[in-house]
């Protein structure tokens, strides 16, 4: 009986050791099992923005063809910009996707994707601005969305004292459209949505920065960097990027 009991216990002990190790690798790569959680700022068309309820945009449908590759269900968190790296460092969220770029002071706190979309700063003005090129940006109030590389290349360029920041893309062009600041720096794609979308502004024809975006994971998680990034290079490789990026941006 005594043997029985043993042999029971340690029967018992492995399948636990076996189930215990089965669930680690599972949550070593996601967040929460059978789900990609991604954060983002969903106020930054055409890569992140509501139509109804639903989150979709560039990121958002190259986020869904990288869970079905992974055999996960993507699930999107809609967050401050800039809650977006702390949120994935601390393990909240599996990945962060927001038409982020990579910068070095990024690179210190997370952990990159391949490149798969360019991105261009530029700036807004009202179409009677007297601001007609970069050297004109000199003294005057900027308009940026908060920690974005906008904002960074603005502060470091013209001084914290002439930034003013805003939470997301939408108050920072109102501010442009009630006076508050002079122009805007953001992105070319929103900047071009944010344009077509509010009568009397335009964009100057001349690019502020050239910038890559990708994936940002937590520094610890390397299995899902590496499964995320070899599901990525397929999509690129077979034209579904390429699809998806010319779905959204055509239609500006």
């Amino acid at each position: 009986m005594k043997n029985l009991k043993k042999i029971l216990a340690l029967a018992l002990a492995a399948l636990c050791v076996f189930a215990f190790a089965a669930c680690g690798s599972k949550s070593s790569l996601t967040v929460e099992q059978g789900k990609l959680i991604m954060a983002t700022n969903a106020t930054f068309p055409p890569y992140e923005f509501y139509e109804g309820d639903k989150i979709v945009g560039i990121d958002a449908e190259i986020a869904g063809l990288i869970a079905d590759k992974l055999g996960l269900t993507l699930e999107i968190a809609d967050i401050e910009f800039d809650s977006i790296i702390p949120g994935v460092q601390s393990n909240k969220y599996d990945m962060g996707m927001a038409g982020m770029t990579v910068t070095e002071e990024r690179k210190a706190m997370v952990s990159f994707s391949d490149s798969y979309a360019k991105g261009v700063q530029v700036v807004i003005v009202k179409e009677d601005s007297a601001i007609v090129s970069l050297d004109d940006l000199k003294g005057k109030k900027i308009g940026v969305q908060q920690s974005t590389t906008g904002d960074i290349y603005a502060s470091d360029d013209f001084g914290e004292e002439n930034v003013t920041k805003y939470a997301n893309g939408n108050l920072a062009v109102e501010g442009l459209k009630g006076g508050k600041v002079d122009c805007v720096i953001i992105d070319n794609e929103p900047a071009k949505a944010y344009v077509k979308a509010n009568a009397g502004l335009k964009i100057l024809e001349t690019s502020y920065a050239d910038e890559d975006y990708a994936i940002s994971f937590n520094k610890q998680n390397t299995e899902l960097q590496e499964k995320v990034n070899a599901a990525l290079k397929e999509l690129i490789a077979d034209g579904s990027v390429q699809k998806i990026v010319d779905k959204y941006i055509s239609a500006q």
